[in-house]
């Protein structure tokens, strides 16, 4: 019998530098999704070390507010409820990085240490204002649906810039031709790549994969967990 041979990934991986012992990252998935999105994300990251918790919370059944302090609460509980868990990283898919920042925005995080963001809408994106009137947005996209346009209902344009560590990844690719249409180019789908950047971000950067599955891609992993482990994209 021929031995398999791993993956390049998973020899990038194995050979990434590891993370130290007591780290812990929260998963947060995006709107209408499960943690189930961010599995190969979460399987990454113990490969290289951390301790995880993906949190699966009800996107679509509550507003920004309610959802915050439940989602983020939920993964900050796992974590600190593993041995010597001192330092508590974020790891997020559009949505859930704006429920980072909500609730940061109420109450600081004592042990937080980086995180990472994935075509998070921080400026709003222009196809939910589109979008909204259209017969159905509301049923499937629930009342977060509203809070994340650009309009006077928007959340992410009422929440302070970032005072912690923050990388942003940005998509330039899109499977949605309905969506993208009313987006600024370069877009992923769903949020055009300036309405993404945060002021106060520490590092940015932009990848060829669409909104929908940026978060399963080995690059958007790759570039997740060197700033988990350096501060920074930049593999220099």
């Amino acid at each position: 019998m021929h031995r398999r041979l791993p993956s390049l990934f998973a020899l990038l991986i194995a050979c990434a530098p590891p993370a130290q012992a007591a780290e812990c990252v929260v998963l947060l998935h995006g709107l209408i999704r499960s943690a189930a999105s961010m599995e190969p994300m979460q399987e990454a990251l113990e490969a290289a070390g951390y301790e995880t918790v993906n949190v699966e919370y009800p996107s679509r059944d509550s507003t920004i507010e309610v959802l915050a302090p439940l989602a983020v609460g939920e993964g900050l509980d796992g974590c600190h409820a593993k041995p010597d868990v001192d330092r508590v990283h974020f790891v997020t898919h559009s949505l859930g990085g704006i429920l980072v920042r909500q609730y940061l925005a109420n109450q600081p995080i004592a042990d937080l240490g980086r995180v990472v963001m994935l075509g998070p809408p921080n400026q709003g994106s222009l196809a939910a204002d589109k979008m909204r009137d259209v017969p159905g947005y509301d049923w499937i996209n629930g009342p977060v649906g509203r809070e994340l346009g650009k309009g006077p209902d928007s959340v992410p344009l009422k929440l302070p810039p970032a005072d912690f560590e923050v990388g942003i990844i940005a998509g330039t690719r899109t499977i949605d031709p309905v969506t993208s249409a009313f987006l600024p180019n370069p877009d992923d789908g769903r949020v055009s790549v300036d309405d993404t950047k945060l002021e106060g971000m520490t590092d940015f950067a932009i990848v060829a994969h669409s909104h929908a599955f940026m978060m399963r891609m080995r690059e958007p992993i790759e570039l997740t967990i060197r700033f988990l482990q350096t501060g920074s994209f930049d593999a220099g």
